[in-house]
């Protein structure tokens, strides 16, 4: 019996010595599926229930329901560990209030993080979205602007703790890549102008790709009865067919979710193309993909409330955006303009 116990004691504790090495092994992986499924719905779900309440005001470019919203989505990045690029501890990029040449519109700023490339530091990977709504109506509802851009604010912080996931195992990025969260979107895409004419961290030449999202956490009328999920992606191939075809790869091997390309049609009606961020990046020549949900009956209404967010939906978007994200970040080539 003593021999059979040692022996069974030897057994257990190599089975937990190899249990514990496979685990450690698959934490430390280049593989990046296993840093998405840190992108989780009640994480997205947690935040955008805190970023979309009464209490940040509608978030109107300037206004103190702004401010507690840089200052939600600077905590995050300082919980996390992401540093700024301005200087240590300075996640404000500030845009003063002459800039937006509209009476009653205060200082404001954009918040940007960012990890350090590893091999490539010097080629930047932008993913972007609006922090800002439109505040408060006449008659005193507030706008909470759950899918616009609540969604793509938290998204994005989501995305960011994941490639900070994979940098503290030794899979950091090959290229930087900037969490840029813009002002002023909704009175005229202030911030990402700022940041693209006036004072771009990184040089725009060195810019090569931006990834905007605005508004992913929302079904559309057109897709409502089939029940799937899917993003309008508009721009992917106005500058760099390459990046189209990565895009559509890495959906392919991933989700296999359905895009759709309405509103990409240079006839559009709608002119998507040129009403969110993304757009003062693609008049730089720098390749974008726009991501989007599409309109709803609660777009720029006090009813765009967290409670109506698709959170699983939410969570499969976010984790494309971020494979499309590593891709780019860590294939060899940089992406090509045509």
């Amino acid at each position: 019996m003593k021999n059979l116990t040692i022996l069974l004691c030897a057994t257990v504790l190599l089975t937990s010595c190899s249990s514990s090495q496979n685990r450690n092994k698959s934490i430390k992986t280049g593989n990046p599926e296993t840093y998405a499924t840190t992108i989780t719905a009640s994480e997205l779900k947690d935040m955008l229930y805190t970023y979309a309440s009464d209490d940040f005001e509608g978030r109107k470019t300037g206004e103190p329901g702004q401010k507690k919203a840089v200052e939600f989505i600077k905590n995050h990045y300082v919980s996390a560990g992401i540093t700024s690029p301005i200087t240590e501890g300075d996640y404000f990029q500030e845009i003063p209030s002459s800039y937006f040449n509209k009476s009653g519109i205060e200082d404001s700023e954009n918040v940007l993080a960012y990890i350090k490339g590893s091999e490539k530091p010097e080629e930047i990977i932008i993913l972007s979205a609006h922090l800002d709504h439109i505040g408060v109506s006449r008659n005193g509802k507030i706008n909470n602007g759950a899918d616009d851009d609540g969604s793509g604010t938290v998204a994005i912080i989501e995305i960011a703790e994941a490639f900070k996931a994979a940098e503290k195992v030794g899979y950091g990025p090959k290229r930087s890549v900037l969490f840029l969260h813009v002002t002023g979107e909704e009175i005229g895409l202030f911030g990402s102008r700022y940041y693209a004419t006036v004072d771009p961290i990184f040089p725009l030449k060195n810019t090569v790709v931006n990834l905007n999202i605005d508004m992913i956490g929302r079904v559309d009328p057109k897709h409502e009865e089939s029940g799937k999920n899917y993003l309008y992606l508009i721009g992917s191939d106005k500058l760099s067919k390459e990046l189209h075809n990565v895009s559509e790869e890495v959906n392919k091997t991933y989700f296999n979710m359905d895009f759709d390309y309405t509103y990409n049609d240079d006839n559009d009606p709608n002119r998507f193309y040129y009403r969110s961020d993304h757009y003062n990046f693609a008049k730089h020549n720098i390749p974008v993909i726009f991501y989007f949900n599409g309109t709803h009956a609660d777009y720029h209404k006090p009813s765009d409330t967290p409670d109506k967010i698709n959170y699983e939906f939410l969570e499969t978007r976010t984790r494309l955006i971020f494979h499309t994200a590593w891709e780019l970040a860590n294939r060899d080539e940089r992406l090509k303009l045509d």
